[in-house]
């Protein structure tokens, strides 16, 4: 049944054509028995959409918060980072003159 139409041979694809309008007069007579009732088992109602409403959305929300608190627990509120240190004016002025030096050393360096 997996076969592609390429590799099905001229008779398999007759027999296959002729079992096709078979199927299709059979169809035709069920459809004359029972009216429409054979397209509507081929073919499938579309569904309609169903709108939730705004209150039952909002309850929704509600128990979906409610079992994500439950699973996270009451956890302790992290503790504010620590400031970051600051460098004096002195240590500024320390490191900066350090700098300057391997600079003027490296540019002295350069041939």
């Amino acid at each position: 049944m997996n076969k592609s139409l390429g590799s099905l041979s001229v008779q398999q694809l007759l027999a296959a054509a002729k079992l096709k309008e078979k199927i299709h007069s059979l169809e035709k007579k069920l459809e004359g028995i029972f009216g429409s009732a054979g397209e509507s088992a081929s073919t499938p109602t579309p569904k309609k959409k169903f709108k939730m409403s705004a209150a039952a959305r909002a309850k929704i929300s509600a128990a979906a918060k409610k079992r994500w608190a439950k699973v996270k627990g009451t956890k302790p509120a992290a503790a504010a980072p620590k400031a970051r240190r600051k460098m004096s004016a002195a240590a500024k002025a320390k490191l900066s003159a350090k700098l300057k030096l391997a600079w003027a050393r490296r540019k002295a360096a350069k041939p």
